[in-house]
């Protein structure tokens, strides 16, 4: 059995779509980063970093193993079930390229393009910067599609990698219809059973106020999401007055 420390991110989904695809059975452990659960010292002590998604894997013949960064999972994961990366040669090169190409360029800058659109609009020089960048990244990403119905040519962690990335693509001021590969590529993976019991299993960790957000094929700008922040915390408050009680 694995344990899987979540909270509904495209990091996270990384994971737990691979996990689901691999048919591993795996137990969600919530980390409400919200509620900086990811600072408890018994969570540092599986992630040092304090980021999700982390693993424990008690199905080894070391003892129990964990894995923290998701890329790192991915290639585990990978290797402990000899699925979605080639053993050798250049399709392994390729996925492990493209795999580190998302952990390395696509996340993080698509990450900071949401900081500052969504959270500092004040900062036009780091929106502008930052939402260039996410437009150059999809652009190679697009052109890497073509022709391909796979990132890596055959279904793999460089997918999995991508995916929730792209499914907040709006976030970081990218429209898929700009980009007809990856647009392709996506709907194409999102219609997978697997990815979508991914998705779900993370989402149902969230409260169900945060829950709305990940309604429909991709996250879009919701007017009441302010609203529905501030009742998640509303929540988290509740629950820490009753447990003083």
């Amino acid at each position: 059995m694995i344990d899987l420390y979540d909270y509904p991110t495209p990091n996270a989904w990384k994971v737990s779509v691979m996990l689901e695809e691999c048919e591993l059975p795996y137990t969600l452990k919530h980390v409400d980063i919200l509620n900086n659960d990811q600072f408890k010292p018994e969570f540092l002590k599986i992630s040092p970093n304090n980021k999700i998604p982390a693993i424990v894997d008690h199905d080894t013949p070391h003892g129990p193993i964990s894995v923290f960064e998701s890329g790192a999972i991915l290639v585990y994961l990978a290797e402990k079930t000899g699925k979605f990366l080639p053993k050798s040669g250049p399709a392994r090169v390729a996925a492990l390229e493209w795999t580190f190409w998302q952990v390395a360029g696509l996340g993080p800058m698509c990450g900071q393009a949401n900081h500052f659109r969504n959270y500092m609009k004040e900062n036009t020089q780091g929106v502008d910067r930052y939402t260039k960048e996410a437009s150059r990244l999809y652009g190679v990403l697009n052109k890497r599609l073509a022709g391909r119905e796979w990132i890596a040519d055959t279904y793999g962690i460089a997918d999995f990698a991508c995916w929730g990335w792209v499914w907040f693509h709006k976030m970081a001021g990218q429209d898929l219809e700009d980009y007809p590969e990856i647009k392709r590529w996506f709907y194409n993976m999102s219609k997978r059973p697997a990815v979508q019991r991914g998705k779900a299993a993370t989402v149902a960790l969230a409260s169900e106020n945060m829950r709305k957000m990940y309604d429909g094929p991709f996250w879009s700008p919701q007017p009441l999401e302010p609203e529905l922040m501030r009742l998640h915390q509303e929540e988290l408050e509740a629950a820490a007055k009753a447990a003083k009680k």
